[in-house]
């Protein structure tokens, strides 16, 4: 909270301040100061000079030396606080191509004001310049036309004027028309707002990439929004270029600059606009196509990607590369449908709309439920491709590593029960809890007798019954694909499913007790090893 002198002088002159509070130093943030007036804003300056000094923090420029950790959870979006907003052509654009989508931009820019004002920092990467600078030099192209050209029907320039039209041109003229319209949604709210061009040079340029982000971090420590694109007027077609040494992405599209600002800047989510509704496996207007939900680097070689949009520069493709080197940088990333209504509000809620990007591999144990579930489905496939053999060979060898690393097992076992000692569990939960030499040996016995009768699980005859000559139907046991199993604090549980889980070529995802959470990591680790020597390493996940 502010002081209370500082609170009693702003109830005196009837005004409100929005602050935060930095998580680190617990320093008072000041945003903004209103009247009671809606939407009247007031110059900080003339206040904190007659108040006591409120500290503005302002983050540091990212140096990229160091991976930052992303959010491993949609739970966790609400506590982002530095937002990077990707906003393509096809979002701001209407679908006839005669002019913006006012209402879905506005929409839009209501979501950012309000972050702006609840104390986030928003920087907005805007795209629609050039198919805004189209649309206004089609018609004076129209216009320019005689009246025998436009009575002609061998003359296609009205069919074919968006492709005679220079882009840099467009983008000259597009480009004053889109902030003006920017300026006047943003000033209903009270939020101020700053026009930002760059061009790919800008970034390979030591001196101009630092006044850059300089300029930024000034902007956004003032309470004002920067509103980023490219400078088409003077820019060069898209073209693909090396990244440098990993540190610069090749900036072909908004897409790629929305990446770098994000990771610069040390942004803590990335939300890319689009018309589609997230990442599928396949073109969306093909069959089977899937919506990924979560995202990861190792799913790059199963999605095939279509054409772009009609109106942008970048496919969904430059989408998964930007968004996967932003994620590398430590910058969360969501891509989403933009005509979704209040789409940015609903991500920062934490609901499962659009794809979000997680790095499954950056740190053991947090990886997505989507994640797991998506895995063990895959490892499921994997397993029912095995013969008999096979999989009783991969349960043999999991109680064979029972016994021959039950020294690891027990000491992490002892951790377990030396916590639940401390935390006063009661004795038959502490005897569920407890494992011994001799409890492992025996799991290994049991699962030995599961390894035996894994061969007959599977494709197995239970009945046949004659409907007519040559026509017989055949009741036959097969995997159920996927087992969802929660167990309580009983680390014994652990080995035994998930040697049922094998026998039956099903994929599993285990639940376990917080009281034997040593226990079952130990477990689990010798799960994995065994499922490795059969290539299914993804099919039991905990």
């Amino acid at each position: 909270m502010l002081p209370r002198c500082v609170c009693a002088l702003l109830r005196a002159r009837g005004l409100s301040m929005v602050t935060s509070r930095h998580a680190t130093s617990g320093n008072i943030v000041a945003r903004s100061v209103y009247c009671k007036g809606p939407h009247q804003q007031v110059p900080q300056e003339s206040l904190l000079d007659q108040t006591l000094p409120v500290q503005v923090i302002k983050r540091p420029v990212q140096t990229m030396e160091k991976r930052r950790a992303t959010f491993n959870d949609r739970s966790q979006f609400k506590y982002a606080r530095r937002l990077v907003i990707k906003l393509g052509s096809a979002v701001i654009t209407r679908e006839d191509e005669n002019g913006l989508a006012l209402g879905r931009l506005a929409s839009i820019v209501e979501q950012v004001a309000e972050c702006q004002i609840e104390g986030r920092e928003c920087i907005m990467v805007t795209s629609g310049a050039v198919a805004f600078g189209k649309q206004k030099l089609t018609q004076e192209l129209l216009m320019s036309l005689s009246m025998r050209e436009t009575l002609s029907p061998k003359d296609h320039t009205r069919e074919d004027a968006g492709l005679l039209l220079e882009p840099r041109a467009a983008a000259a003229v597009g480009q004053s028309g889109l902030m003006s319209l920017y300026d006047a949604m943003f000033a209903q709210y009270g939020v101020k707002l700053a026009q930002v061009l760059v061009t790919k040079p800008d970034f390979y340029n030591e001196e101009t990439r630092r006044n850059l982000f300089s300029t930024l971090s000034e902007l956004i420590s003032l309470n004002i929004v920067p509103i980023i694109n490219t400078n088409d007027a003077v820019s060069p077609p898209p073209q693909a270029d090396d990244d440098l040494a990993g540190q610069v992405i090749s900036i072909k599209d908004n897409d790629s600059l929305a990446a770098m600002l994000a990771a610069e800047v040390q942004a803590d989510l990335l939300i890319l606009m689009s018309d589609v509704d997230g990442i599928y496996t396949k073109p969306p207007s093909q069959e089977g196509a899937r919506l990924l939900r979560t995202y990861t680097p190792d799913m790059n070689d199963t999605v095939q990607f279509g054409k772009k949009s009609r109106v942008g520069t970048g496919g969904m493709d430059g989408k998964v590369e930007a968004a996967t080197w932003a994620l590398e940088h430590g910058v969360s990333v969501v891509i989403c449908n933009g005509m979704q209504e209040k789409a940015i509000k609903t991500i920062l809620a934490g609901r499962k709309i659009g794809t979000f990007f997680t790095d499954s591999n950056h740190a053991v144990g947090t990886t997505s439920v989507d994640v797991l579930a998506e895995n063990a489905r895959q490892g499921s496939r994997v397993l029912q491709t095995l013969a008999p053999e096979e999989r009783a060979h991969c349960i043999h060898t999991l109680a064979d590593l029972l016994v021959s690393k039950q020294n690891k097992i027990l000491e992490a076992n002892a951790k377990d029960l030396a916590e639940a000692t401390k935390n006063g569990l009661a004795a038959p939960l502490m005897s569920r809890l407890s494992l011994s030499s001799s409890k492992l040996k025996n799991l290994a016995v049991g699962l030995k007798q599961i390894a035996e009768s894994s061969h007959t699980n599977v494709n197995r005859v239970l009945r046949r019954t004659r409907l007519a000559n040559g026509l017989e139907l055949s009741q036959i046991t097969v995997p159920i694909g996927v087992l969802l199993v929660i167990f309580e604090s009983r680390p014994d549980c652990l080995p035994q499913v998930a040697a049922l889980a094998l026998s039956s070529a099903n994929g599993l995802l285990l639940k376990g007790g917080k009281e034997a959470v040593h226990s079952n990591k130990a477990l689990m680790e010798i799960v994995n090893e065994a499922l490795e020597s059969v290539g299914a390493t993804k099919a039991i996940s905990l």
